[in-house]
């Protein structure tokens, strides 16, 4: 088969497109017939070595979790998933990644995709998808009636983030450049704030949760912005205990799992026009040097896909 991979870790030059063994399901695992994959920032933070000690990576490694293709293969103990089967999935990022024609997942990790979209939404969808849904809901217990801050409203995880607090009933502030105001505005969020123009921890009230996508100082401006016992929840560097301690507020850090479940509740969603996702840019596989080049950029409005089929 056709894969990108790495050989070792460094800049955009080490993806290599090339020749793959094809692999083979075992135990539980499906082969899945990529139909497309999205590109995230985990990919080139995996391929310059940030999570070399985390993840322990064997070279050469595909890169690539976030796939929507057709189930081509059942391993043994497979019952939930029949082949032909339309899928997608995040699987376990501790293996080989879907920027290939095919990858092996975990049935226990994989759902039918949404019935009304195509191949190349949903690959941008089950990443993005499954961090709002896990840092909005389980992490941070979101609820009707509460305000909650969203910086990088208009990027992938922003701008599924914010329909889904709105779907739960959650009066949503985000920060955003000014090009996408009325993009995120048609997403429903409430108040838009310019990060290029205005300080958000004195253009926003007090709000019950933060959900973090930038790190850093906006990170460290978040606390101020919290209410007593409010929650700052982030996905990009584990916010401090202690200094949370000192604001009588409360933090966590979510690093998203595979979940088939919630992956199913998401494609109702979408099925049921309560949620979309928004595609900026569509390569071909062997572009995937330019996909990360554009995604390490930042400043994406909903996410960038590869078509692999």
């Amino acid at each position: 088969m056709k894969a990108v991979r790495i050989h070792s870790y460094g800049g955009p030059e080490v993806l290599v497109y090339e020749d793959a063994p094809r692999p083979h399901p075992g135990e539980g695992e499906v082969l899945v017939r990529v139909h497309a994959s999205g590109i995230n920032p985990v990919d080139w933070k995996i391929r310059e070595g940030h999570m070399e000690t985390m993840l322990r990576h064997t070279l050469p490694l595909v890169l690539g979790w976030d796939v929507s293709g057709v189930v081509e293969e059942l391993g043994p103990g497979v019952s939930g998933l029949k082949t032909g089967d339309e899928v997608y999935s995040r699987p376990d990022i501790s293996r080989d990644g879907a920027y290939a024609d095919f990858i092996v997942i975990r049935e226990s990790e994989v759902s039918l995709k949404p019935k009304s979209i195509d191949h190349i939404h949903s690959a941008a969808l089950s990443l993005s998808a499954l961090t709002a849904w896990q840092t909005l809901f389980d992490a941070a217990g979101l609820a009707a009636g509460q305000r909650v801050l969203i910086h990088g409203v208009a990027g992938g995880v922003g701008h599924i983030a914010v329909q889904l607090a709105k779907w739960k009933g959650a009066r949503v502030i985000g920060t955003a450049a000014a090009r996408n105001h009325e993009f995120v505005r048609k997403l429903g969020v409430d108040q838009i704030i310019d990060y290029d123009t205005e300080r958000f921890e004195t253009a926003v009230r007090p709000v019950d949760v933060i959900l973090d996508t930038q790190g850093g100082v906006t990170q460290e401006r978040s606390w101020k912005v919290l209410k007593p016992g409010g929650i700052l929840v982030s996905i990009s560097s584990p916010p401090s205990a202690e200094i949370a301690a000192t604001h009588g507020v409360r933090q966590a850090f979510v690093f998203t799992q595979p979940n088939a479940e919630q992956l199913a509740e998401i494609a109702t969603l979408v099925d049921g026009e309560k949620l979309k996702v928004t595609v900026e840019t569509v390569l071909a596989l062997s572009d995937a040097m330019k996909a990360q080049e554009l995604s390490a950029r930042g400043h994406t409005r909903g996410k960038i896909v590869l078509r692999v089929l």
